[in-house]
């Protein structure tokens, strides 16, 4: 896939924040959902196979979605994964297909600025990932992953319930590869993802 280069979803929600009078508070209690669109990055090195070197395609992109509840002024749990995102796999330099990964994130968020009145509302989050992995060439499986995940946002309010959202994430993903039901390495995938969108705050 030819790599477009991306904004940081970050920047694009900023230069919004000057054109934007409304506060929010978060506070025990609120509920929100996200949504939006998301590029993910692997690592360059993605492990052996076989004793070849494996390439995992990177610059992929899909969309994202998100629930979340506040049990603290400042703390709060979040639930959020993304569509498929379809990787380009190659192997020893030559192209072997593709395989769809599909994460799936639950996080415990911080909210420094929670129960104050402001446009920006930062936070941070950590928690565990699970990942699932599907559509693998012929003879190859993947087996699913679990790890850590951490993830720094923004919320940038338009209204009380309406807010513009930036964020980027870092999860733990390595997958068992089995090639004919023998083991065969690992993949070392370890996404990166920036992705900005809406979040609405009930």
């Amino acid at each position: 896939m030819k790599s477009i280069p991306m904004i940081p979803a970050v920047a694009i929600a900023a230069s919004f924040a000057f054109v934007s009078q409304a506060a929010v508070a978060y506070s025990a209690g609120d509920t929100f959902v996200r949504g939006g669109f998301a590029q993910s990055d692997t690592r360059s090195d993605n492990g052996n196979v076989s004793d070849q070197e494996l390439d995992i395609s990177n610059n992929e992109r899909g969309f994202t979605v998100g629930a979340g509840y506040l049990f603290h002024d400042n703390i709060g749990v979040e639930l959020n994964t993304s569509e498929k995102i379809e990787h380009d796999l190659s192997l020893g330099g030559s192209g072997l297909g593709s395989v769809d990964r599909m994460p799936v994130n639950l996080l415990v968020n911080y909210y420094p600025l929670g129960g104050l009145d402001s446009r920006v509302q930062p936070y941070a989050g950590a928690g565990l990932n699970y990942t699932r992995f599907s559509g693998e060439p012929e003879g190859i499986d993947a087996r699913r992953s679990y790890g850590a995940v951490g993830q720094v946002g923004i919320d940038l309010a338009v209204t009380e319930n309406f807010m513009l959202n930036g964020f980027a994430n870092y999860a733990d993903v390595d997958s068992r590869i089995s090639v004919d039901g023998d083991r065969a390495g690992t993949a070392k995938v370890d996404p990166v993802t920036i992705g900005g969108g809406v979040t609405f705050r009930f």
